[in-house]
């Protein structure tokens, strides 16, 4: 189920780099043009409302909080769920630890305690067993663990989070998803989102990577907790006044690009079998993201190669290529001869 694409290519350019660089479509500007807009921070946007009400009926979820940002709703969450030396469990190369600018320990004194992923994106429960704080005043209070879906495009399996929720509940501890591509997760397991949000506690869902709004992320959990967190989207500097437009985006991408995420996954899969044919290393492909290790071509040699013929890609020897709603079919066609044409330029210069 294609979006329409009225806006695909403004600027000339493939943009491979993430799914964060999506434009909204005509379709989406509209419904921003009309959307009913008040004061969120004083609850009367109707916009906001019906947003934060749809993410929280498709996780079933008791309540939702919309948020300007993925980094924000995590930090949010973390706030919520923590207190001053509390600790949160997480993984190594994780968003909420490695890449939110330190949030929850600048702003809330909340001590991360990061753990290696394993081979799938999770984190290996006997050494979350093991990373687990003894009640004594010499350790941080060990409150949450922190899980992220997709991992590098990776899909947590749902066995894996059944045994995750039954971990914490032995070991008293909440349970956190920075879901910043939970619907991509959706999309490969062929499930409903809340087949995925019943074994959290709380939710992150972010709505401007692959469901291509401009901005924000709406946070889903128990009623008590999305009150108590509304609070603190307040002191982080998060409350906004006439969001609805903002809101209304986020509404039209759960209702209109949810199901066609599977296209962007077909992409990335037909890409990936055009590079393995032309010779490159691929990494197994689940969703829309594929990685190509470059053992001998220069990345930045590569980059600007095909920044010549109209393609952004980054300049990394474990290159992420990521599909999404500005990326169509003959795009695919365009890239997949641009890595071929680079790897012929190669062996020519070398002979």
């Amino acid at each position: 189920m294609s979006a329409s694409h009225d806006t695909h290519h403004e600027d000339s350019f493939i943009d491979l780099r993430s799914d964060t660089v999506t434009r909204p479509t005509d379709a989406m500007r509209e419904a921003m043009y009309r959307a009913e807009v008040g004061d969120d921070v004083y609850g009367e946007d109707p916009t906001v409302a019906a947003l934060e009400e749809r993410a929280a009926a498709m996780a079933h979820k008791e309540a939702g909080l919309f948020l300007p940002s993925g980094t924000q709703s995590n930090l949010v969450a973390l706030l919520t769920h923590c207190g001053r030396g509390d600790e949160y469990i997480v993984g190594q190369q994780a968003h909420t630890y490695k890449y939110e600018g330190g949030g929850a320990a600048v702003l809330g004194g909340i001590q991360p305690q990061p753990l290696d992923f394993n081979d799938f994106g999770g984190i290996d429960l006997d050494k979350v067993a093991a990373a687990i704080k003894p009640d004594d005043a010499h350790f941080a209070r060990t409150k949450l663990l922190c899980l992220e879906n997709t991992v590098h495009g990776q899909v947590l399996p749902i066995d894996y989070l059944a045994e995750a929720r039954a971990f914490v509940n032995e070991h008293g501890l909440g349970l956190h998803l920075d879901g910043a591509r939970v619907f991509n997760a959706v999309a490969k397991l062929d499930v409903k989102l809340d087949a995925i949000a019943v074994h959290f506690d709380t939710v992150s869902i972010c709505l401007s990577k692959g469901l291509g709004a401009p901005v924000g992320s709406v946070l889903v959990g128990p009623k008590d907790f999305i009150r108590e967190a509304r609070r603190w989207r307040k002191v982080v500097g998060g409350g906004m006044r006439q969001a609805g437009i903002l809101a209304a985006a986020g509404l039209h991408a759960l209702e209109h690009h949810v199901e066609r995420l599977a296209d962007d996954h077909h992409r990335t899969a037909r890409l990936a079998a055009a590079l393995m044919d032309a010779g490159y290393a691929v990494e197994p492909v689940q969703t829309n993201m594929l990685f190509v290790n470059l053992e001998h071509a220069d990345p930045q040699a590569l980059a600007d190669f095909h920044a010549e013929r109209g393609i952004r890609i980054g300049a990394a020897k474990r290159l992420r290529l990521v599909t999404h709603l500005d990326i169509e079919d003959d795009d695919i066609d365009t890239v997949a001869k641009a890595f071929n044409d680079f790897l012929a330029n190669e062996r020519s210069r070398a002979s």
